[in-house]
């Protein structure tokens, strides 16, 4: 039953930051002017992103319900690697705010930066501990490292 609850507040968490998220979220207006002509179309992104964020709810539930290591140390890695899991998904929720609520491609660049290396920080940290929990994140980084190019190219007029 732990596991089960655990699942479902994994699962919660992520679709609270999802839905918020989204609410910022406009792929018209604005947007239309500004995107570059590498841009998937519209809607790929509900679909990578339910992937990704189903994926990034497993690494998650993977990592807190994996085997224990003994000791004070891994307190500790746990708090690092959930401190560091809450500060990507809030700047991934800040990022949408950022780029699509106050049209500020060059901040949410800066911050799609915070995302891209909290989530490789997680990734390698997660591989010393569960390798499906680490892998899961790769598709991730380079659905970010894509979105990072895009913020890039409209944040310098690249359009």
């Amino acid at each position: 039953m732990e596991k089960i609850t655990k699942l479902i507040i994994v699962f919660l968490a992520i679709i609270l930051i999802s839905v918020a998220g989204s609410f910022f979220t406009d792929t018209t207006g604005w947007y239309e002017s500004v995107k570059p002509k590498i841009t998937p179309p519209n809607y790929v992104f509900p679909i990578v992103w339910t992937i990704l964020y189903i994926m990034i709810a497993l690494s998650i539930y993977f990592f807190w319900t994996g085997k224990k290591k003994a000791g004070k140390d891994n307190l500790k890695q746990r708090k690092i690697i959930f401190t560091a899991f809450g500060i990507n998904l809030f700047s991934n929720f800040l990022w949408s705010v950022l780029f699509f609520g106050f049209h500020l491609p060059l901040v949410a660049f800066i911050d799609l930066i915070i995302i891209w290396i909290s989530a490789i920080f997680l990734s390698i940290k997660l591989w010393k501990i569960d390798k499906k929990a680490g892998i899961l994140l790769w598709p991730y980084i380079l659905w970010v490292s894509f979105a990072g190019l895009l913020n890039f190219m409209i944040a310098a007029g690249m359009h």
